[in-house]
């Protein structure tokens, strides 16, 4: 397993433990987060602190229910790594439930730069608003 690949895994195993300390460590300070779609968190997060303060938002949005986890061992070539992922959450009324791939960019042990795609993006814009 190649260096990106492990620090994504190691992400990803923290996301799904929900550990949101250790994923923040995982994150370049200078981090650029292109999240995808036309609702209140899309849009390019410049910076860890931003990129963790959409993650809460997110986790405050589905009520704490916000899950993800990877489908497939991540894919790398070079310091750029896929994953193949599926995600879920749930808020009054409403529920999110899809697939996803996650292209991510890793230097010196840290992600420096993330490009998500969504299955469904108008089903997963009309759940984040």
């Amino acid at each position: 397993m190649s260096d990106a690949v492990k620090v994504v895994q190691d992400y990803f195993d923290a996301l799904a433990a929900k550990d949101f300390a250790k994923v923040g460590g995982y994150l370049a300070d200078g981090i650029v987060w292109h999240q995808p779609g036309a609702n209140q968190l899309s849009g390019v997060h410049e910076g860890a602190g931003a990129v963790n303060a959409m993650i809460g938002r997110m986790m405050e949005i589905s009520q704490g229910s916000f899950e993800l986890a990877l489908t497939a061992p991540p894919m790398g070539n070079g310091d750029l790594v896929a994953a193949s992922i599926h995600f879920s959450a749930r808020r009054d009324g409403a529920a999110l439930d899809q697939d996803g791939v996650d292209l991510l960019k890793v230097a010196d042990g840290k992600i420096v730069e993330a490009w998500l795609f969504s299955a469904d993006q108008p089903g997963e814009d009309a759940f984040w608003g």
